[in-house]
């Protein structure tokens, strides 16, 4: 936190020093980079966890940390943002229905990988999987299915095993079709999603900022998540989505994020409204 020239005080000072000291240990306990989200976000979302565990300062929240591990666990999933539906913004989803699905199916790799980075419970992942089946089943070509293999990441164990389950609250299907609902899930709440959108779908844990992506990557949906680090991280996160790409493959982002710097020019945009953009063949 900056503050304006000769507003430091000793309270101020000793309030960043221990804010400093609890990112750190943050960092050392839980592998979780703290230096590398926008600092404002980072700071909200400390404090409302501090406020909901009735603690005044950094330094006693620290504690509190050492006190119940458990803890960390609810913070760190607040501080991934975990928040996600099934279809989210539609448009979107329509114009990958449209244009991306179908050169998907066109691609000449034995195997077709998608990676939705930052999968959150799952609902993106098996969202893509859901469109691929029914795009299978439309143009006569589910023996191509098992071309594709969809992977979902992210950074916190407990969002992954919600996705492992695939069972979802009414509030992630806030924005699914009457007709893919009936078609897709149990009718009663807690939703279990089929086993046929299931099987082409994994998960596993992985740090976006420390782990390098795996390769041949034909589609990938980053979405929503990037906006929250600083902005020498995004264009290095852009380097290494563009890295991970097959020529061709497609590059999708959150509608308030777009490319910045020099990862502007490593892509073609085909929808700067819903945020898609490809690399050159």
């Amino acid at each position: 936190m900056s503050l304006p020239r000769g507003a430091e005080t000793p309270e101020t000072t000793a309030v960043e020093w221990e804010l400093e000291q609890l990112k750190r240990k943050i960092e050392r306990e839980r592998g979780f980079q703290c230096q590398h989200y926008k600092g404002k976000c980072l700071r909200r979302r400390i404090a409302v966890r501090m406020r909901v565990r009735g603690v005044a300062g950094f330094a006693d929240y620290a504690a509190l940390l050492d006190r119940d591990p458990l803890e960390y666990d609810v913070l760190l999933d607040a501080l991934t943002i975990n928040v996600s539906k099934f279809f989210r913004n539609a448009e979107v989803w329509d114009e990958l229905e449209r244009g991306v699905v179908p050169a998907l199916f066109a691609r000449p790799e034995p195997l077709v990988r998608v990676w939705s980075a930052g999968s959150a419970a799952g609902e993106e992942a098996y969202s893509l999987a859901i469109l691929l089946q029914e795009h299978a089943e439309r143009s006569g070509r589910l023996a191509e299915l098992r071309r594709f293999r969809i992977v979902g990441t992210d950074i916190d164990h407990r969002s992954l095993e919600l996705a492992r389950r695939a069972e979802y609250p009414e509030l992630a299907l806030g924005e699914t079709s009457a007709a893919r609902r009936t078609r897709w899930f149990t009718p009663a709440p807690p939703h279990r999603l089929h086993d046929e959108a299931r099987r082409r779908v994994g998960f596993r844990r992985h740090d976006l900022l420390a782990d390098p992506p795996e390769a041949g990557q034909s589609l990938i949906l980053c979405r929503n998540v990037i906006i929250y680090f600083e902005r020498e991280v995004q264009e290095r996160l852009f380097q290494r989505f563009h890295d991970a790409l097959l020529p061709g493959g497609f590059l999708v982002l959150g509608k308030v994020e777009t490319l910045l710097g020099g990862a502007r020019a490593l892509y073609h945009a085909l929808s700067h409204r819903d945020r898609i953009f490809q690399r050159p063949p």
